[in-house]
């Protein structure tokens, strides 16, 4: 049952929550597709401090409740990935207990960071906990997965090498902190329709990398993502053109290093020297597009 918080619940003492951290892809290429129809990706992927909350407390049924600044568009969607991925973990571990979930929904949705499949990845956590699961992660198998590319990295939430479908992880670890500003402007794109956009033109696919496992400097990490890019970004800014105006207040901050779109859009991305540097050109965007999604954040 899906249905509207119109207040914040107050958490119950057995509550378990977890957060949704929002999702970046730093590039991402589209280096095939298979014969079922699924693209093969190469992505460096990095989590910020900021998400989604997820709370599960003990219930005879599964309920999820959806408060937060973007809940009005989830809940006109009906289903949610959230109450798919609780079915999906009861049918895998034949749980006949339910579940009350509470989602925050702090990001805009379909906007390329991930949010519903951080969700979905941050409520299998905390119902596995709920639920005694905790020792059968290793069992998961391919749910995760049977839910979306994202939730197998959002399940991770760490620096990514993402590869195969989404399947295939490997940790970078990044020696340097990451200052990041996250502008989405307003606007929500279909993945499957960027992917048919892209397959209209017949755009090449691009060949997939050997990262280090180690990203020493900003430096060598501004040669990797030179030397990457989105391969959605054309398709994407074609759909909606407020995505290149965001990209360009992004790189017109004084201290911004690289900018660029995450995952197959619409939130625009730019790396910069400083938190404060992030946050005073976030300021900068805010005051002159109010209703535009703006957050500087920190990579995890």
């Amino acid at each position: 049952m899906l249905r509207k918080s119109k207040l914040k619940l107050k958490m119950a003492s057995n509550s378990i929550s977890r957060i949704a951290w929002a999702k970046i892809n730093l590039d991402l290429l589209i280096t095939g597709r298979r014969d079922d129809g699924y693209h093969l990706l190469d992505s460096l992927v990095v989590f910020a401090d900021y998400g989604d909350e997820i709370s599960v407390r003990p219930s005879r049924k599964l309920n999820l409740s959806i408060t937060g600044p973007f809940a009005d568009m989830l809940v006109r969607e009906g289903d949610n990935i959230v109450l798919r991925a609780a079915r999906l973990l009861q049918d895998k571990f034949d749980i006949k207990q339910g579940a009350n979930i509470e989602l925050v929904k702090n990001l805009p949705v379909s906007s390329g960071i991930g949010g519903g499949s951080a969700d979905a990845a941050a409520a299998i956590h905390a119902l596995m906990e709920l639920w005694n699961l905790t020792d059968k992660e290793a069992e998961l198998g391919e749910l995760p997965l049977s839910l979306g590319a994202d939730v197998p990295v959002c399940m991770a939430s760490e620096t990514m090498h993402m590869s195969g479908v989404g399947e295939r992880l490997r940790p970078v670890s990044l020696k340097f902190p990451l200052y990041l500003l996250l502008v989405n402007p307003g606007v929500s794109l279909s993945t499957a329709e960027i992917f048919r956009s892209r397959a209209a033109r017949k755009a090449e696919y691009s060949c997939s990398r050997n990262l280090p496992d180690e990203i020493v400097t900003i430096d060598q990490l501004l040669d990797i993502l030179g030397r990457g890019g989105n391969d959605l970004e054309y398709d994407a800014c074609a759909a909606a053109p407020k995505i290149k105006k965001a990209l360009a207040l992004i790189r017109s901050g004084k201290s911004c290093i690289y900018a660029g779109m995450s995952g197959s859009g619409a939130t625009g991305y730019g790396i910069f020297s400083s938190l404060e540097a992030a946050q005073a050109q976030a300021t900068t965007i805010t005051h002159d597009f109010p209703d535009w999604w703006v957050r500087s954040v920190r990579a995890r």
